[in-house]
């Protein structure tokens, strides 16, 4: 029997017991849909990702205040308060190859204009920020060298600050109150969007870093400082450069571990990129095991369908079958079930990724790859599970198949 023809009986015995043959192929078709969208979803993080970090450029440099260690618990980078403001001008000072410094103070904080309020993070920097975080303004200007030394009250508004506070009109020339601190706004930053890592971009208020510290929150410290080195092949220098600094400036010896850390933009995207890299793994995983039930539906009915048909095997038999053409013929149903299941599965876990995409506002990338690897996968599975009932009907007694009512 050529293939042609083990594929029209195996589609004549599936076409009997429609519902049943569709029912079977509904774990592999939820399989194959979910790995299609998790791993569509995790290729788009990781897009996502790369293309905010590239935005920032691969001279740059940022340098976070190390970890303490309360009580035997290590509590991670950035909780201690090491970095102070000085520092950040020590480095605009001192280290080589440096095109800008940007030092960055945080808090939250809710924002009211009028009889709208708003609660958002608020930034404190200089005027370098926008160059070092390559950002443009749309309306007004960014603050300058003068506010930042008179603490002035001016704040520069994200895009959805802006839209939330003033949904009528420019924000450019009003007050805004942060903690009770009146603030005029000079400028309106222009919208950049989700980052990567799906937090709001435009969701901050940027104000000068000195306002920020003596207004607004008292601290003495800073929470990040971001440097830009003037091309990608500074970068190593600059980061040892700044190591050796701040160690000299925060007296550390030779036996003592930094209290900060530095990092450049390519060691954080690496690191962004495997994250998310692992996460959609994970989630293909344990979408895969919905094709292992399915696989086992599939062999659970196929059993089912050899019992149905013992009689119908011994005929064959009788006329001549051999038992690699009864094995052919079941496996290749077997197959069949699965291989239509994939296609099901592949056209709507393709909808299914780019629905997720029109209702959350998720990055997905649908690689031809996971729809392939998606559909293979589905093959081995109607092979695999559907081995053994086509080797019990090719294994059945001719006579004994015959006699069975």
């Amino acid at each position: 029997m050529n293939s042609a023809a083990l594929f029209g009986v195996a589609w004549s015995a599936l076409k009997q017991n429609a519902m049943r043959s569709l029912l079977t192929m509904l774990g592999v078709i939820i399989g194959v849909s979910a790995v299609i969208t998790s791993m569509a979803i995790g290729t788009g993080a990781r897009a996502a990702v790369a293309e905010q970090l590239q935005r920032l450029g691969s001279n740059l440099v940022v340098v976070v205040p190390g970890s303490i260690t309360s009580n035997g618990v290590r509590l991670g980078l950035g909780a201690q308060q090491s970095l102070k403001l000085d520092d950040a001008t020590a480095i605009a000072r001192s280290v080589p190859e440096i095109a800008a410094v940007a030092p960055q103070a945080n808090t939250n904080a809710q924002v009211v204009a009028g009889n709208q309020n708003w609660y958002t993070s608020v930034v404190g920097s200089l005027p370098s920020w926008p160059a070092v975080a390559s950002w443009s303004i749309a309306q007004g200007r960014f603050f300058d060298a003068g506010d930042v030394a008179a603490m002035a009250k001016v704040a520069v508004l994200g895009n959805t600050v802006a839209t939330n506070l003033f949904p009528e009109g420019s924000a450019v020339g009003h007050t805004v109150i942060v903690k009770n601190v009146p603030f005029r706004v000079v400028g309106v930053l222009a919208s950049k969007g989700q980052s990567g890592f799906g937090r709001d971009q435009d969701d901050q208020v940027v104000v000068p870093i000195t306002a920020l510290m003596m207004r607004l929150t008292g601290q003495t410290w800073i929470s990040s400082i971001a440097i830009s080195a003037q091309s990608p092949d500074a970068v190593d220098s600059v980061v040892s450069s700044t190591q050796a600094l701040l160690r000299l400036r925060h007296h550390l010896t030779v036996q003592s571990p930094d209290d900060f850390s530095v990092r450049n933009i390519a060691n954080i995207q690496q690191a962004a990129s495997e994250t998310s890299r692992i996460q959609s793994l994970l989630l293909a995983a344990v979408a895969a095991v919905s094709l292992i039930v399915g696989g086992i539906g599939i062999m659970n009915i196929m059993l089912v369908s050899v019992t149905e048909r013992t009689r119908e095997i011994g005929i064959r038999m009788a006329v001549g079958a051999k038992e690699r053409h009864i094995l052919l013929q079941f496996l290749v149903e077997a197959m069949t079930l699965a291989c239509i299941g994939g296609v099901i599965g592949v056209a709507l876990g393709i909808g299914s990724s780019y629905l997720t995409s029109h209702l959350a506002g998720w990055q997905v990338i649908v690689s031809p790859s996971s729809i392939a690897i998606s559909f293979i996968f589905s093959a081995l599975i109607g092979i695999l599970f559907g081995f053994y009932p086509a080797q019990r009907a090719a294994h059945l007694n001719p006579i004994e198949a015959l006699r069975h009512e």
